[in-house]
């Protein structure tokens, strides 16, 4: 496909069915543990703005390394040579605009919420590896260490590259023969937290953000010996600066800063956003766009946040939930009606600018059948005119998206038996790149095709799930296996899925239906990709848990089935599915006759009371309504009905976590113990809650598998 001219709508579309729908495993076959779980899977995927070269990150079986290609070929080589299962994941890979430069951090857990650049240590070595920024040049050589590093960006002319290092800017000079010419320098000495550098177009100078705290102010840096110029500084927080195409402008956001008087309790209070427009040299600026001030119209939490663009022919795009869906405007750099570009009942994510900044490649979960709200395909629109077309269809799933400088995209690609692969996507054809990488004895012809289907939660609300069943249809009653995601804000898929811990789930989901079990995956509500109504529901979490009603009505579901057990029914999940999971084990023991919970939130009032709004401005509320707020976060937890508990349950976690503290499971087998709850606990050392090392992701799944097996086989 080329550059779009005028209408997207004559676009041919990629049908993007790997398979046969409805494959299954012949009867009889099976596969291991290890074969499932062998694929290798890509991530970081990115592309140079001037030239057709893409680099990507691939985890072969806890191998980390960068891959590279170019056009017009494509052919995949390896960039990086690291040979051990070492934990150490590859994140924030960059390519420069000319594509001579790749950068990369190796180390750390930036998925985490806290703590995601210190040294991750899963192998138990005496010093820990080190957190480390490294470039290396795209024809290949020994990666180069910048030292610690983040948030880096090469300049236009990909003669450095900056970063940040201990809250401010650094920057190191990059030669022309693939060597860095000169050791990393501080260029700031600025209060607060710096981050989201930004070159202007001709590399002179560098946008950035200062976070302090109850607010945060967009810097422009120019050299040693020049002020830096805020941009029309205030007590809100601005954030994502982007320069205008010439240089001259920047455009950011901004929203309120912190205080104020607090909500009533469960109170669901807005959190109206504007976009401004700066004069780079006055910092002087001019409100162009504000959003109303409702739930929807908030700022948006999807992949990518705004998704802020300074746009060809002086547009800027955004993204909004402001009609109920996560959809991409823009609005001119002067001001006026933003004007929507896709419209619909689905979602949008993954937005990449093509090269010309003319074009919008994304993510949408919508095509020509009611079931790909369950998938990804491409879309594509213009910056200034709201038609949109679908690059891809079919029983697939794409995502990631990049434009390249041919006009063509390159995307991740998958489909309910292929793992996910780069893929390129021209002349309306896909062609896979990297076949190779995934082993001979993958079982992609054994794996099933999971079946998407939908039941009502007890107060109406209509879930969406995959069901996996097993390959061999005898008559026999099963048992069956709920699934819980984590996040929450996440959806499973009708095939491979786009995140690494969750491409995790879906294998396991398929070694468990080969085993013999009926799966049910369940996206409920506090889920992406339904809307915003279903996104954000009311008593929801610590206020409430409403989402578990959709947790028990799977299990209901199940129990109605002809083909199953109702009295083995097993659920598990990982993250905020295993506070699910706790929670369904607590309350529905009758129903629920084991679980497996992985490093799941137990307790909702553990934290000081931060989930539920009391803090800082206590004093401005009664003791009743604060009183109120702890009773139902409370009432929320699992701990809070260990009185019914009575399934056993394996717990599962890794106590250098940096998303749900440790704590919450060290306390929760207290309260087993006491209450001669049956369990059994695997701790793993020095491992995160994205298990890190791959035998350690394997012992976790092999784990849960036996148990299930052990405890639901007759």
């Amino acid at each position: 496909m080329r550059p779009f001219a005028g209408s997207l709508i004559a676009l041919l579309l990629v049908t993007a069915q790997l398979t046969p729908q409805g494959a299954v495993a012949q009867s009889g076959s099976s596969f291991t543990l290890e074969q499932v779980r062998s694929y290798p899977f890509p991530s970081g995927l990115q592309s140079a703005r001037l030239v057709d070269r893409v680099v990507w990150a691939f985890n072969e079986r806890g191998l980390r390394n960068l891959w590279v290609a170019q056009g017009p070929s494509f052919a995949a080589r390896q960039l990086t040579q690291y040979t051990r299962d070492d934990g150490q994941e590859l994140s924030s890979v960059r390519i420069s605009a000319n594509g001579e430069w790749v950068s990369f951090i190796r180390g750390g857990d930036f998925g985490s919420n806290f703590d995601d650049a210190l040294p991750v240590n899963p192998v138990g070595l005496p010093v820990p590896p080190r957190t480390e920024l490294f470039v290396v040049p795209f024809a290949g050589g020994l990666p180069q260490s910048l030292g610690e590093g983040e948030n880096p960006v090469f300049s236009p002319a990909a003669d450095a590259i900056v970063f940040t290092r201990d809250r401010q800017l650094w920057r190191a000079s990059l030669g022309a023969s693939g060597t860095v010419t000169s050791p990393p320098r501080r260029l700031t000495a600025l209060r607060g937290t710096l981050s989201d550098p930004q070159f202007s177009p001709d590399g002179s100078r560098i946008a950035f953000v200062s976070s302090r705290g109850d607010h945060a102010f967009v810097g422009i840096y120019t050299n040693d010996s020049t002020p830096i110029v805020w941009l029309a500084p205030s007590a809100d927080r601005d954030w994502s600066p982007r320069w205008s195409p010439d240089g001259t402008r920047v455009v950011f956001a901004r929203r309120n800063g912190s205080g104020g008087a607090p909500g009533k309790p469960f109170e669901l209070r807005p959190s109206p956003w504007s976009l401004h427009v700066a004069d780079a040299l006055t910092g002087e600026a001019t409100r162009i766009w504000q959003s109303d001030s409702t739930m929807r119209a908030s700022v948006p939490s999807t992949e990518g946040g705004i998704n802020l663009h300074w746009a060809a022919r002086d547009r800027i795009v955004f993204m909004s939930y402001a009609d109920g869906w996560p959809h991409l405007y823009s609005v001119l750099s002067t001001g006026g009606a933003a004007l929507r570009l896709t419209t619909g009942n689905f979602m949008v994510e993954h937005v990449h600018l093509s090269p010309s900044g003319e074009q919008l490649v994304f993510a949408v979960n919508i095509g020509p059948q009611d079931e790909d709200i369950d998938r990804r395909h491409l879309g594509a629109v213009s910056v200034d005119h709201p038609q949109m077309g679908l690059l891809t269809t079919g029983t697939g799933n794409e995502w990631s998206p990049r434009w390249l400088v041919s006009g063509d995209v390159i995307a991740l690609s998958a489909s309910a038996q292929e793992p996910p692969l780069p893929a390129l996507f021209a002349e309306s054809t896909l062609r896979r790149i990297a076949t190779d990488r995934v082993p001979a004895d993958f079982p992609s012809a054994q794996l099933v095709t999971p079946q998407s289907v939908q039941y009502t939660s007890a107060d109406g609300v209509r879930v969406n799930a995959q069901l996996f069943l097993p390959p061999s249809g005898d008559a026999a009653r099963r048992p069956a296996i709920v699934y819980v995601h984590g996040g929450p804000s996440r959806q499973m898929l009708l095939g491979w899925h786009y995140g690494d811990y969750y491409a995790n789930a879906y294998a396991m989901n398929q070694y468990l239906a080969s085993r013999g079990f009926v799966v049910l995956s369940v996206n409920y509500r506090l889920g992406i990709g339904y809307g915003y109504d279903f996104f954000r529901p009311r008593n929801a979490g610590a206020q409430g848990a409403s989402e578990y009603l959709d947790i028990k009505a799977a299990g209901e579901y199940l129990r109605a089935r002809t083909d199953v057990d109702g009295t083995r029914i097993g659920i598990y999940g990982g993250s905020y599915g295993g506070y699910l999971t706790a929670l369904a084990l607590a309350r529905d023991s009758e129903l629920f006759a084991v679980g497996v919970d992985v490093h799941g939130v137990h307790d909702f009032t553990s934290d000081g009371g931060s989930r539920f709004g009391a803090g800082a401005w206590q004093y401005e509320r009664s003791p009743s309504q604060i009183q109120q707020l702890a009773d139902v976060a409370w009432q929320s937890s699992p701990v809070s009905a260990i009185a019914t508990w009575k399934s056993p349950v394996l717990l599962i976690h890794g106590d250098d976590d940096r998303n749900v503290r440790f704590s919450q499971t060290a306390d929760l087998i207290q309260r087993l113990r006491a209450q001669n709850v049956p369990f059994e606990s695997i701790i793993i050392p020095d491992d995160t809650h994205h298990w890190m090392r791959h035998a350690n992701q394997l012992r976790v799944n092999a784990a849960t598998a036996e148990f299930f097996e052990r405890m639901l086989r007759p």
